[in-house]
């Protein structure tokens, strides 16, 4: 139902991301997608880059006056450093390729352990790793948080909210069970330098960044996406393809430098007996029966509950080091240090950004998928009338049955 491609290298002219799908009548502005790509660059450990990134971008298509009309919303997030790149990085055959190939655009023959440097350059015949490197690289989830940014709006509109937190950076991390933010609090959540919800974390965090920094080495960690106000149903148990839990783990799982994803108390539910892992149901008034608990994160057989969902992802440390670790010059076959191409200490509280991005593009789809609708009066309205078909008991019919 909803879809969206980007497309662009890290130091090309620009990144540029196509939505389809999306129903008329979204409330989608350049400064609402702006603020959003201006919070991934937030987060302590952040190299140079991020200071003077600007993300200048353009809406080229789908909106009308703040408004979506229903066609593919396009979306052009430009690179500020592009003059700097323009032989080096150029579409068409240089002009003097002697040029081009020295300084910025110097083969780089030294990949880095943990990237995609040398399995890239493997993969698709290159001799060099800037082919690789330049797709590669996570500049490319800011047309991720672009597109996040409409699906986002979407949501809102139908009272689903997605947030972040950062919940362990390195050693440090937040006791269990950690306090999950919600809508009204991700301002203060963003306050954190780190995006951590506790401030005494927040700054042993922050001193883990610096003693990381000091020995020339970087950080992993994890954070957790909720999402707020969702119905129950988004998904399917039918279809292995149409669960919303798998769709989520491979939206996540496609973030660069994330290696596990956790839906709710998963791993610590493995270890669990299962009376003491799963959300026991009871009436809830005179509305929808709810769960005791949340242990399941929102998620029960491919299938929203209707409760908070709640996924998180682990983020390993980032490949590139100011120490650089062993690899070899492929030019040479020699033994060598791998190349040094930007230095960030940590990117996990910007990774949560972007996670909040690809998770509300899922849901968004996965809500689009369940009501159908091309403008977004018709959205709610089919909404509105399956929520209202649901049935509902009360506590006196719950304790009778």
């Amino acid at each position: 139902m909803l879809r969206y491609l980007t497309a662009g290298e890290s130091h090309g002219p620009a990144l540029v991301t196509i939505v389809e799908g999306v129903p008329a009548g979204v409330p989608v502005t350049t400064k609402a997608i702006a603020d959003e790509l201006a919070r991934r660059r937030l987060g302590y450990g952040r190299g140079k880059r991020m200071r003077f990134e600007a993300d200048r971008l353009e809406l080229l298509g789908g909106v009308r006056h703040g408004r979506t009309i229903g066609a593919p919303v396009a979306i052009l997030v430009h690179n500020s450093e592009w003059p700097k790149w323009v032989e080096a990085m150029s579409a068409d055959p240089p002009a003097d390729p002697a040029a081009a190939s020295s300084g910025r655009g110097a083969p780089l023959t030294r990949p880095r352990p943990g990237h995609a440097d040398l399995t890239g350059m493997q993969k698709y015949g290159f001799d060099e790793l800037r082919p690789v490197l330049e797709r590669a690289s996570a500049r490319e989830t800011a047309a991720r948080v672009a597109a996040g940014a409409v699906a986002k709006a979407l949501l809102a509109e139908l009272g689903a909210h997605v947030v972040s937190h950062v919940v362990s950076l390195g050693p440090e991390a937040v006791a269990e069970p950690a306090p999950v933010p919600g809508p009204e609090q991700l301002e203060t959540v963003d306050a954190s330098p780190v995006r951590c919800f506790d401030p005494a974390v927040s700054a042993r965090m922050v001193a883990a960044v610096d003693a990381a920094q000091a020995a020339g080495d970087t950080l992993g960690g994890v954070f957790e996406v909720a999402a707020h106000g969702l119905p129950p149903g988004l998904g399917s148990y039918v279809h292995w393809d149409r669960k919303l839990d798998a769709r989520l783990a491979a939206a996540l799982m496609s973030i660069q430098a994330i290696k596990a994803v956790e839906v709710g108390d998963g791993f610590a539910t493995a270890t669990s007996l299962g009376s003491a892992a799963h959300d026991e149901i009871e009436p809830a008034g005179e509305g929808l029966p709810r769960r005791r608990g949340n242990r399941s994160g929102g998620i029960e057989g491919g299938m929203s509950t209707g409760e908070l969902l709640r996924v998180r992802a682990a983020m390993k440390p980032i490949s590139t080091l100011m120490k650089a670790l062993d690899t070899i010059d492929l030019a040479s076959g020699e033994p060598a240090k791998a190349v040094v191409q930007r230095s960030d200490v940590t990117a996990v509280p910007a990774a949560a950004v972007v996670a909040e991005a690809v998770v509300a593009l899922v849901l968004a789809d996965a809500l689009l998928e369940k009501t159908g609708g091309d403008s977004l009066a018709e959205v709610r309205r089919n909404l509105d009338a399956y929520l209202a078909s649901l049935p509902s008991f009360t506590a006196t019919q719950g304790d009778g049955g």
